[in-house]
């Protein structure tokens, strides 16, 4: 173990970690077009979203990113907590992308090429649900 994470998880945390805190502080300037086109997409499948200005949104989410990327990089979280923030942020996106028909071939779970880039992130979830379920199914040496 290395500080609070086994050593088997540092694969999946260092890829999911510096892919999220990329992408989040590639979102903290976005331009008011960018940020509308991403609000509009948010706020479809979530509408409380909509009272939250786009640019406000826009923020928050970098920030979300940011966070979450940063609590997967740190080797003083443990796999269980990093693994609960990144369940929670793809359960997040797997949640716009079900509550978003375009993106979603019709009565289907399979993506449209639209859906595509977030139906992927199906990975995000299985490497969070991993990093919770830790040694819980492993048998303990005697």
């Amino acid at each position: 173990m290395l500080g609070h994470i086994k050593v088997r998880s540092i694969p999946g945390r260092l890829a999911t970690g510096a892919f999220i805190l990329h992408a989040g502080t590639g979102k903290w300037n976005l331009p008011a077009e960018r940020a509308t086109a991403l609000h509009g997409m948010a706020a479809g499948a979530f509408p409380f979203v909509s009272k939250i200005p786009a640019t406000t949104f826009a923020k928050l989410l970098s920030a979300s990113e940011v966070a979450t990327g940063a609590v997967l990089l740190s080797p003083f979280v443990r796999d269980r907590l990093a693994g609960a923030a990144l369940t929670a942020f793809s359960g997040g996106l797997l949640t716009m992308y079900w509550r978003t028909p375009t993106l979603r071939k019709a009565d289907s779970i399979w993506p449209t090429p639209a859906g595509l880039p977030i139906s992927k992130d199906v990975w995000m979830l299985g490497i969070g649900l991993g990093l919770m379920a830790g040694d819980c199914c492993t048998p303990r040496p005697r």
